[in-house]
């Protein structure tokens, strides 16, 4: 018998998994696909690769010239592109399957269906079944991209998944919304030469992200090529079989666009296990303050407990389930704050309050804001694009927000990150001696600013 049947092998389950096996516990995981998830094999991992391809490309393309460097009869294979992205996910996807047997966790292929509350049914890749019995089972089966219900997924509708493996570049993209994984890929595939038009409801790409922010990587993006058509509703869609042609409605009229591939980056969906159901809240997994389900000792952690519907603070609700169920007196924790990020160029990272919302909650607050163009490490790697925006409390000068878009965004978020876990305010992250030449010196120098005392700018 099991301490604990972990059913999805991704970023909750994995985590999971290997905490109770360090625990000392007997673990089971249970996985329909391969180790590491969709996070690993078809989303994070691989789109980072894809990314770096289509950066260090643009690079060649677009500023060679400016470090001295020239060259001719610059070209790419778009199969060794995708090759290389598949190649990182199979290397990592192997890394865990060496960590489950390093940590003498039991990985069952196949899929899992909840039998009752200790018993779980595996159906293999064969279709044959067997059942396992465990204390605890942990539900950690993740999501899969949302379909647009008048435009059906097909060869030429595509989801993520699908758009990292397309074994032939498209001319022209539509893509239907301007989140974090629409704006990806439309840096990739516009890097690449292929002409992408992105539509999105909301007033500007990243909607979730400070406005500023989501402003300034429009104004980028239509400088590298992507056509951004922002508060833009789709109002009739049509598969040609070839093709796809997309009616829209947006500030300056009705329009048609065709284009031979169409990416729908619009959502998740949740991917329930088989069996007996808990409680849902729309599509969800209802959990309680330890992620209970409605099923006795049946827990469930990631994105099929709903939103933020990110891999590290699936992590995270995995450990603080498992240690609540073995480890004497720990209270589990949900999320607080956590660090959202995009990765095209340039970079977009966050964690806490946008300027929008403190002024919907009526916070009195100030604002910090630094421009990498005046500091001297951005100048020097021809990195100027993007600014460090920080909110902090007007009355005690506590960190509230950071929002990031430019160069390392994504890594210098996690300083403010911790800024904001431990409470600490623009007096303490200024004092706080930053080295030089870093992009980190945005920080600081923003920081100062929220007082007017910005030395550089």
């Amino acid at each position: 018998m099991y301490d604990l049947i972990v059913i999805g092998g991704g970023p909750a389950g994995y985590v999971g998994a290997i905490r109770a096996a360090q625990l000392g516990k007997k673990v089971a995981v249970v996985e329909a696909d391969r180790a590491g998830g969709t996070c690993l094999n078809w989303g994070c991992i691989p789109t980072k690769a894809l990314l770096k391809n289509a950066e260090l490309y643009q690079t060649l393309t677009k500023k060679a010239g400016t470090f001295g460097i020239s060259f001719d009869n610059l070209a790419y294979d778009w199969s060794k592109v995708v090759g290389r992205s598949r190649g990182v996910s199979d290397r990592l996807a192997g890394g865990i399957e060496f960590l489950f047997k390093k940590n003498k966790i039991d990985y069952i292929r196949g899929m899992g269906s909840i039998e009752d509350s200790t018993h779980v049914k595996v159906t293999a890749p064969d279709g044959k079944e067997s059942v396992i019995e465990g204390s605890n089972t942990m539900i950690a089966t993740g999501c899969k991209s949302k379909a647009l219900p008048p435009l059906p997924f097909s060869k030429k509708v595509i989801s993520s998944k699908e758009a990292m493996v397309l074994a032939e570049q498209p001319k022209e993209m539509i893509i239907i919304g301007a989140g974090a994984i629409g704006v990806e890929f439309a840096y990739v595939y516009n890097a690449f030469g292929t002409k992408v038009t992105i539509i999105e409801m909301q007033p500007n790409l990243l909607p979730v992200e400070d406005t500023e922010v989501g402003q300034e990587l429009q104004k980028s993006f239509t400088k590298q090529g992507v056509r951004c058509l922002t508060d833009t509703k789709c109002v009739s869609f049509k598969d040609n079989g070839d093709s796809v042609t997309i009616d829209v409605e947006g500030p300056k009229g009705t329009e048609t666009i065709t284009a031979d591939t169409c990416l729908v980056a619009i959502g998740v969906d949740p991917v329930l296990p088989g069996g007996e159901q808990p409680d849902l809240d729309r599509g969800f997994i209802k959990v309680g303050d330890r992620y209970e389900t409605s099923i006795p000792n049946v827990y469930a952690v990631g994105d099929i407990s709903g939103p933020p519907w990110l891999a590290h603070t699936a992590s995270f609700e995995a450990i603080q389930c498992v240690e609540g169920l073995f480890v004497e007196g720990h209270t589990p924790r949900k999320v607080g704050n956590f660090p959202g990020c995009t990765y095209a160029h340039p970079q977009v990272a966050s964690v806490g309050k946008t300027e929008r919302a403190l002024k919907e909650e009526g916070v009195d607050y100030k604002v910090g804001k630094f421009p990498y163009a005046a500091i001297g490490k951005a100048q020097a790697s021809g990195d100027t694009e993007g600014f460090v925006k920080l909110l902090f409390g007007k009355e005690h000068g506590e960190l509230l927000g950071a929002h990031i878009i430019g160069e390392n965004a994504t890594e210098l978020i996690a300083e403010m990150g911790l800024a904001l876990e431990m409470e600490l305010t623009n007096e303490e992250i200024h004092s706080t001696i930053h080295a030089h030449p870093t992009l980190a010196e945005a920080i600081h120098e923003a920081t100062l600013d929220a007082d007017g005392h910005a030395i550089h700018f």
